[in-house]
C-alpha cells in the first residue's frame, strides 16, 4: 500500500484543495491570453455566426436551394443588432467570455487534475482499462463544443433573432444575452457528448446495466428531444439535428457498458 492509499481525510481534503487550485491557474492563464486577444475572440469566434458567411448558413441554404425551398438561410444579413445597456457590460462581457475560454480550452488539464486525484483510489486493473480516459473525455467534449458552435447556436441565432411576434418590434438583442445563447448552446453540447464516459463509470460502479440501457432507450429518446428543445430553437427540425447524435451516443453508451460487463465477468472467471 502507497503513501497516498494511507493519506487521512484531512490530506486528501489538502489533496484535492491543490488540485483545485492548480485547475483554476491553468483556467486564469488561458483566460488572461483570451482577454489579450480581444479582436479575434469576439470578431472572429462569438459574432461569427451573426454573418450570414458564416459556413452553417451557406449549406443549409444551399440544401435549401437544392431541393427549390425559400429560406432565411439565403438572407443577406441577420435583422438585428447587439447592443449594450450598462455602463461596465461590455468589459463584463470581455471578463466572463475570456474565463469561459479558459475553461473550454483547458478542459484536457481539468480533466487531468481530477484523473490524478481519483486514480489512486482505483485498482491497478482499473487504472490500465481507464488510461484513455482524458483522450476520449476530451475528444467527446470538442466534438461537442463543435456541433454546437456549428449547429446549435447558428440555428438559434438565426430562428430567434429573426423571429417577430409584429413589425412594431424590433430586435435589439442585449450583448449579454447573444454571447449567453452561444455560450449555452456549446456547453450544453460539449457536456452532452460526455454520455459515453458518464455511462462507462455507471456501469462500473454496477450502478447501470446495457439491460438497463436498452429497456428505457424510449424514455431516453423523450428526455434528449426535451433537452434539444430547451437548448435549439423551438422547431422540429432543430431539436431533431440535436437529437440524432445523442441518439447515436446513447447507442455507443450501451455498446461501452457492454464491453465493461464483459471484462469484468471475464477478470472475475
Amino acid at each position: 500500500m502507497s503513501a497516498k492509499d494511507e493519506m487521512s481525510f484531512l490530506d486528501h481534503l489538502e489533496d484535492l484543495r491543490w488540485h483545485l487550485i492548480r485547475s483554476i491557474i491553468a483556467v486564469l492563464i488561458i483566460a488572461t491570453v483570451a482577454f489579450v486577444m480581444k479582436g479575434f475572440i469576439f470578431d472572429s469566434i462569438i459574432f461569427a455566426p451573426k454573418n450570414m458567411n458564416f459556413p452553417t448558413y451557406k449549406m443549409f441554404c444551399q440544401i435549401s436551394t437544392f431541393f427549390g425551398i425559400t429560406s432565411d438561410f439565403c438572407a443577406e444579413s441577420l435583422p438585428f443588432t447587439i447592443q449594450n445597456r450598462t455602463m461596465a457590460g461590455q468589459f463584463s462581457a470581455h471578463i466572463w467570455t475570456s474565463i469561459w475560454a479558459g475553461f473550454i480550452l483547458g478542459f484536457p488539464y481539468l480533466l487531468y487534475e481530477l484523473w490524478k486525484f481519483i486514480s489512486p483510489g482505483l485498482y491497478e486493473e482499473e487504472r490500465k482499462y481507464s488510461k484513455g480516459f482524458i483522450g476520449a473525455a476530451s475528444f467527446l467534449f470538442f466534438l461537442g463544443v463543435v456541433f454546437g458552435y456549428y449547429i446549435v447556436a447558428p440555428l438559434s441565432i438565426n430562428f430567434l433573432g429573426t423571429y417577430q411576434v409584429s413589425s412594431e418590434v424590433s430586435n435589439e438583442i442585449d450583448i449579454g444575452s447573444y454571447i449567453a445563447t452561444v455560450r449555452a448552446s456549446v456547453i450544453a453540447c460539449g457536456i452532452m457528448f460526455e454520455l459515453p464516459i458518464l455511462i462507462y463509470f455507471l456501469t462500473k460502479i454496477g450502478l447501470v446495466t446495457p439491460e438497463f440501457l436498452k429497456k428505457y432507450r424510449k424514455m431516453a429518446l423523450v428526455l434528449v428531444l426535451v433537452l434539444s428543445a430547451v437548448i435549439t430553437p423551438p422547431d422540429i427540425a432543430s431539436q431533431v439535428i440535436v437529437a440524432i447524435p445523442v441518439m447515436i451516443l446513447y447507442q455507443v453508451s450501451i455498446s461501452i457498458s457492454k464491453f465493461v460487463i464483459r471484462k469484468e465477468r471475464k477478470n472475475a472467471t
